[in-house]
């Protein structure tokens, strides 16, 4: 099994993920332009983005044992972040955003098991360079903090897009570490992989020291 790497993440080509289509913004293999209308309301920045065609979809479709479409997934998500970081500071790119689309079964593992760690693993490591990261899962429904109803996704995918410092943060009260970063993120062109190990499973161990205290039950 070959390893290729993207600015220093080490990454499986036995296909564990098959591209179905690449940045597009008017994907084919998935019907995603009721949910996109219907998350404007939502999002202030998607509307002016998709108007622009800012908003795009990579499409895969799984094929590999758990493991790998993770590994796959977090790589996919870093070489989109890396794709958009030098964007970001020309007219409108803030308004960019990538979304990393997940379809077909693995056995064994929901979609929302498959996102989990390379989405955690993502934000520790482009939150301070001022990428954000956030996941949806196929048909499961969401409230805002406010309360209000979030639809369902179609599909399950990763949005990957420049953060907007003065509101993401809100986002991430959870994990009060990363909000802080985020609030003074600032890319001054670092390799974020400089000081952490290459191969997935160990990535994977370094972003569990992260994880925020488990919370003490109540009795």
């Amino acid at each position: 099994m070959t390893l290729t790497r993207v600015n220093g993440a080490s990454r499986s080509t036995a296909g564990a993920l098959r591209l179905v289509e690449a940045s597009t913004t008017r994907p084919r293999s998935i019907d995603i332009t009721g949910y996109a209308e219907q998350m404007t309301a939502h999002c202030p920045y998607l509307s002016p983005s998709a108007e622009r065609g800012l908003t795009t979809w990579t499409v895969y479709h799984a094929d590999g044992s758990a493991d790998a479409v993770e590994a796959e997934l977090f790589h996919a998500g870093a070489q989109a972040a890396e794709w958009l970081r030098p964007l970001i500071h020309r007219p409108h790119g803030f308004l960019r955003c990538e979304n990393i689309v997940i379809l077909g079964e693995v056995p064994g593992a929901r979609h929302r098991d498959l996102l989990t760690w390379p989405h955690w693993a993502l934000k520790n490591l482009y939150s301070p360079v001022g990428i954000m990261f956030g996941k949806f899962h196929a048909g499961e429904e969401e409230n805002t903090r406010a309360g209000e109803r979030i639809p369902a996704a179609p599909v399950s995918f990763l949005p990957v897009r420049a953060a907007i410092r003065r509101r993401d943060p809100q986002f991430l009260h959870a994990t009060p570490d990363l909000a802080a970063a985020l609030a003074v993120a600032d890319d001054d062109g670092r390799d974020v992989f400089e000081h952490i190990p290459y191969d997935w499973t160990e990535i994977r161990t370094w972003a569990k020291r992260f994880l925020p205290p488990l919370k003490p039950s109540v009795s």
